[in-house]
């Protein structure tokens, strides 16, 4: 809701926006969870952790690491055929997997594989 007031006109957040704003919540709540710990602070970051779990339901099932290898290496194979290769190509491979994959892969992951595939 406040990501859909936070400008300067109301939107309405497609599905993949909503994604994204879920997968970023996950993010703040694992992050605080681990500082917590870190500070001894157990209830604070046991919290933290059932949020994050609470809002992990409503995300998409994630790809596994294997399928996600097997479209970055179709898509750098399609790089290397169009002339792009190394890290000049990594910006069109993202581009292309993140269209593939849409909400099923984080951009993290996407790019961590992509950045494996090209070195």
């Amino acid at each position: 809701m406040n990501a859909e007031v936070a400008g300067a006109q109301a939107v309405v957040l497609t599905d993949d926006q909503i994604i994204n704003l879920l997968r970023s919540e996950v993010k703040k709540r694992a992050e605080s969870a681990e500082i917590y710990a870190a500070a001894g602070r157990t209830e604070l970051a046991t919290k933290e952790t059932q949020e994050m779990v609470i809002i992990e339901t409503y995300l998409p099932a994630a790809m596994d690491a294997v399928a996600l290898a097997s479209i970055v290496a179709e898509e750098v194979a399609n790089a290397a055929a169009n002339g792009q290769e190394g890290a000049r190509a990594m910006g069109a491979v993202i581009k292309a997997v993140k269209e593939r994959v849409g909400a099923q892969a984080d951009g993290s992951a996407i790019a961590a594989a992509v950045k494996s595939a090209l070195n």
